[in-house]
């Protein structure tokens, strides 16, 4: 950002204000402030600082925070444009004033969403939480013993929050074999049976794969594709929701 440079006002040894040509310099410095203000609020916050600033907003009937990889932040896509944000709008039009937050971190595993748990509900204080994560770990190789266990912790300490869980299944490509494959693929519903929390059979269901409703990449949903993710997880998110209320 253009650093503006320092004025300083003062008085003259005569007890006059100092000048530039026929302005004093008291003024010129109110001006310059009031242009450089709305340049630092342009800047973009952090991810943290971002759902940090969401959670303050405190909003009706309580919070969500969506939390996971690339999926749930919305890589390549507008953030208003990722599943959170519909979710929100989708619920506020029927009546659900839930403020959700997006908590997604790309490129993601989760192990990196177990280390960062319990900043989230200590800091954003939700209600509800959504949780989408692993598919980092599919695409890396990662022993889905590994995935089990982190999921087995993150979910027992939401839990000890009296939080309410809603989880998001995965599935991975079978380029990995089909016995890595069916292990990863069984390590959601055996998770969600252990600790009794519903399920999202696949959180990608009817996306994955299909070119109309992807990136280029074919990883990450692209705005359609969010909006036919809404569509598909919404009567899980108001399962819960008036579980809860």
């Amino acid at each position: 950002m253009h650093n503006p440079g320092f004025l300083v006002a003062g008085k003259s040894s005569a007890g006059r204000c100092r000048t530039v040509g026929n302005t004093p310099i008291a003024v010129l410095l109110f001006l310059c402030v009031l242009l450089v203000l709305p340049a630092c609020s342009n800047e973009s916050p952090s991810a943290e600082s971002r759902s940090e600033s969401q959670a303050d907003d405190g909003l009706g009937l309580g919070t969500i925070v969506a939390v996971g990889d690339s999926l749930t932040a919305g890589y390549g896509v507008d953030e208003s444009e990722a599943y959170p944000a519909l979710l929100e709008k989708r619920l506020h039009l029927d009546g659900f004033l839930f403020k959700v937050i997006n908590a997604g971190v790309s490129g993601e595993t989760s192990s990196g969403t177990l280390s960062r748990i319990e900043w989230v509900i200590r800091s954003l204080k939700p209600n509800i939480i959504i949780l989408e994560t692993g598919a980092n770990d599919g695409l890396r190789g990662v022993d889905p013993k590994v995935l089990e266990e982190n999921l087995d912790r993150i979910i027992t300490i939401i839990k000890a929050h009296d939080i309410d869980i809603l989880l998001a299944g995965m599935k991975i490509p079978p380029n990995l074999g089909p016995v890595h494959t069916a292990r990863f693929s069984s390590v959601y519903p055996d998770i969600a049976h252990k600790h009794h929390i519903p399920l999202i059979p696949f959180f990608l269901e009817s996306v994955a794969g299909d070119t109309r409703y992807n990136l280029p990449d074919r990883l990450h949903p692209n705005p359609e594709g969010y909006r036919r993710i809404l569509e598909y997880i919404y009567p899980y998110v108001l399962a819960v929701i008036k579980r809860k209320t």
